[in-house]
């Protein structure tokens, strides 16, 4: 939510959100850009907050978060690590949960700049959870990595239609793109699988006819 921007819904809208969300078991929440918007979401029972990447040097803005306790989302696009360290050290200090989200600012992302090492970077730094906020063009190709470097969400802008006017757009994914990105992501668990080497039941009728006919024509 930026102030006094165009693009912010009017106040019924976001009721039109809650109560649809309510209806259809969807949790929403949004990311403020100073107190008063801060404020007028604290009306709404939601249960996570979300500091964008341009507010994470706001530390004003931050107290007022942190003091909430809610789970919160800190996007940390544009950000040294010493201007992160300052966020978490605020969200610290009032004993308020968080996960910091990797992050590249830049619409769109170009793809040598996504520099996913640095999920592992601030899990081993802040010793906490750090999922992928993913600003580039494509449903999986940054996302599906993110995940398997330890991302523990992601998130991605979202459109009905990425030729539309504005930044985001190009950015984002439209829905068919969101529902490859969400069954790909699923489906991670099964493909990486536990580890133990074994013969699939699936393999023993090649097995049978590949091994017996290399044993017959040595």
């Amino acid at each position: 939510m930026k102030k006094n921007s165009i693009w912010n819904f009017k106040k019924s809208e976001y009721d039109q959100i809650d109560e649809f969300c309510i209806k259809h078991n969807i949790e929403w929440f949004a990311s403020s850009w100073d107190l008063e918007s801060q404020k007028f979401l604290q009306q709404y029972d939601l249960s996570h907050n979300k500091v964008a990447s341009a507010m994470i040097t706001n530390s004003e803005l931050l107290v007022s978060i942190a003091k909430e306790k809610k789970s919160t989302f800190i996007s940390t696009g544009m950000s040294t690590m010493s201007e992160i360290t300052n966020a978490v050290d605020i969200f610290r200090k009032y004993d308020c949960p968080f996960e910091l989200m990797h992050s590249n600012s830049s619409y769109p992302m170009k793809y040598e700049e996504a520099n996913l090492n640095c999920i592992k970077t601030l899990k081993e730094e802040f010793n906490c959870n750090v999922g992928y906020s993913g600003h580039e063009v494509g449903a999986s190709l940054v996302c599906i990595p993110a995940v398997l470097l330890g991302a523990s969400s992601i998130e991605r802008h979202i459109t009905l239609d990425r030729t539309m006017y504005g930044s985001d757009h190009a950015a984002s994914l439209e829905p068919r793109g969101l529902n490859i990105l969400v069954r790909d992501i699923r489906l991670l668990d099964d493909i990486l699988g536990d580890g133990v080497k074994r013969v699939w039941p699936s393999e023993l009728a090649k097995m049978k006819r590949l091994r017996k006919t290399v044993q017959n024509n040595p």
